[in-house]
């Protein structure tokens, strides 16, 4: 079985699950979902550039009114038992948890505990991070030692 641990922000859309559950053609994966809450992401005036970059300007003018540290918690860890109830849904093993402190630590030990074949960051663009290669998939490409695949996640 091959196994991908699987960095999202957000829960997975239709779209995702079906796109990351068919990489690999028919062969069956497992996935290590980590959510990583958004109030404790990049700095707010890097995702407000983001969001300006992409034409959404109201997003932009609400990105200081998100939730952070603990009260990010919960909106994540329902993101997160949404997701894997997705992937379960579409056939596959998954089992996940939220990102806490430092993701590219905890993405690093659990590559190695599980013994991953591939990271996927599966993530929204982040241009002014991308530009710097201060985005999660750049940083691990340099830490985890295994392929590290950057996908864009779907909307709904």
């Amino acid at each position: 079985m091959f196994t991908s641990v699987l960095m999202i922000e957000k829960p997975l859309t239709s779209d995702d699950v079906e796109f990351v559950t068919t990489l690999h053609g028919d062969e069956q994966v497992s996935f290590v979902v980590l959510m990583q809450p958004r109030g404790d992401q990049a700095d707010v005036l890097l995702r407000a550039i983001d969001d300006v970059a992409m034409g959404e300007l109201d997003e932009a003018a609400r990105e200081g009114e998100e939730p952070e540290g603990q009260d990010a918690r919960l909106p994540a860890e329902e993101a997160l038992q949404h997701s894997l109830a997705a992937l379960r849904d579409a056939g596959s093993e998954a089992v996940g948890q939220v990102v806490e402190n430092h993701p590219l630590d905890l993405l690093t030990s659990v590559v190695t505990d599980v013994g991953a074949d591939e990271v996927i960051v599966l993530t929204e663009p982040h241009y002014v991070e991308e530009f710097f290669h201060r985005d999660w998939a750049s940083r691990a490409r340099h830490k985890v030692g295994v392929p590290v695949l950057k996908l864009f996640a779907h909307s709904e």
